[in-house]
């Protein structure tokens, strides 16, 4: 924090000069290229040498306009007119040189012209010409001034993996029970990208007048008429059983009304593994999607249960592209005790993996949280680990702390999350 004093109008002489020198960051540089308009900040298209994202030259605006208002003249000041000149691109790195200077006064409107000029450490020139500011006639002092951080949000994990489905025949998918608009336009946009062949199962009449009120054209699109939700979940199942869909899609019924009729060992979809969930996440401040398991079907897994629930997790990372994913079995402490069942189930897990009994994947724990995700963290307590910090997939101790974590992570810190049922003969989304 610091102090930021103005100049006043009558402080300012003809030819005082102020500059200020600053290296731009990932953070920044993405941040101009967004607020300029910039699409492709990393210029992939018709450019196979881009080293990293660049924002236009003109985004060095904002260097100038920062020392007229903070600096000079500083608090107070309006910018009434500009005539600027742009050139060049803005780098991760480079270090630019702001220079403004007071060329012209005019006394009756407090008006000044200051000359400005921006460049970067090889001289090139970004922005340059003239501006034309209002300058404050009374002094004032802003005391204790945090200039705040920028952060960038991005949800982008999931468009990397709807491009790896490129060239994939498309998935014929029972959408079960989409009788509210979310669940309706979710199998609708998911058809329209070419993942899906939706089959619509749920009360016909109710599905069309959704879709009409929405102005949604279901021409083309296969529905199997039922009563209710319930009868939906049932025929969606059956027809997973008979292999006429592939997978399923949870509409607008309940979580426990579709599992109901899936979990059945009769007339379910049981397979010899445990059935289980997986939250896949896209958390803006972590750089790697994160899969938390298991939050939505086992409340208190034992044992044995969270050696099928964390395969099922390995499978499915493995499946999307990592080839070797790290498993962090978290618990409240990083150290094992028979006081915290976690802790005795990570070492089990753990040494489980040790010998073959589960597949696939690097696992350690007990972890913490925040020793699981933060590098920094782990190393505060000295965690020699290649799990520790950089986890791909978070098993929890059981669904209440699971469930809060998913919920967490998308509220509080912007995540998108995709939750799919496994262990099951088809996928449930």
């Amino acid at each position: 924090m610091r102090d930021v004093t103005n100049r006043t109008f009558s402080e300012i002489r003809i030819g005082t000069t102020e500059s200020a020198k600053h290296t731009m960051t990932m953070n920044e540089i993405e941040g101009l290229a967004l607020v300029a308009g910039e699409v492709d900040p990393f210029h992939v298209e018709g450019r196979t040498d881009a080293a990293g994202p660049t924002a236009p030259g003109a985004a060095a605006i904002a260097l100038v306009s920062n020392l007229l208002l903070r600096r000079m003249p500083g608090p107070g000041t309006t910018i009434a007119e500009t005539e600027l000149h742009y050139a060049g691109t803005i780098a991760v790195g480079d270090e630019l040189s702001s220079t403004v200077t007071a060329k012209k006064k005019r006394a009756k409107d407090h008006r000044i012209t200051f000359a400005c000029r921006c460049v970067n450490q090889r001289g090139e020139v970004l922005v340059e010409g003239l501006a034309h500011v209002v300058a404050p006639t009374s002094r004032v002092t802003y005391s204790n001034v945090a200039t705040p951080s920028l952060i960038l949000r991005r949800n982008d994990g999931f468009a990397a993996l709807i491009r790896r489905c490129q060239g994939l025949p498309p998935v014929r998918c029972a959408v079960v029970h989409p009788c509210d608009r979310d669940s309706l336009f979710g199998a609708l946009e998911a058809a329209r990208r070419g993942l899906i062949v939706p089959v619509l199962v749920g009360p016909e009449a109710k599905i069309r007048a959704l879709a009409k009120a929405e102005k949604a054209d279901l021409s083309g699109i296969e529905i199997v008429a039922t009563e209710h939700s319930h009868a939906a979940a049932e025929m969606a199942v059956e027809m997973a059983r008979l292999g006429q869909v592939e997978a399923l899609m949870k509409g607008s019924l309940h979580t426990d009304e579709l599992m109901a009729a899936i979990v059945p060992s009769t007339t379910g979809l049981r397979t010899a593994r445990r059935i289980s969930h997986v939250f896949v996440m896209d958390v803006p401040t972590y750089p790697r999607l994160l899969f938390v398991t298991d939050a939505a079907v086992n409340i208190f897994p034992t044992l044995d249960d969270k050696v099928d629930i964390v395969q099922n997790a390995i499978d499915l990372a493995r499946t999307l592209g990592i080839e070797k994913p790290k498993v962090a079995v978290l618990s409240a402490l990083e150290t094992v005790t028979p006081k915290i069942e976690s802790t005795l189930h990570a070492a089990a897990l753990c040494k489980m993996a040790d010998r073959g009994q589960i597949t696939g994947g690097e696992i350690d724990g007990p972890l913490a949280f925040d020793n699981a995700i933060s590098v920094h963290a782990a190393k505060a307590k000295k965690i020699d680990s290649s799990v520790a910090g950089r986890a791909d997939i978070l098993l929890v101790p059981d669904l209440e702390a699971g469930n809060m974590m998913a919920k967490q992570l998308q509220y509080l810190a912007g995540a998108d999350a995709a939750g799919i049922v496994l262990g099951t003969r088809v996928p449930v989304v």
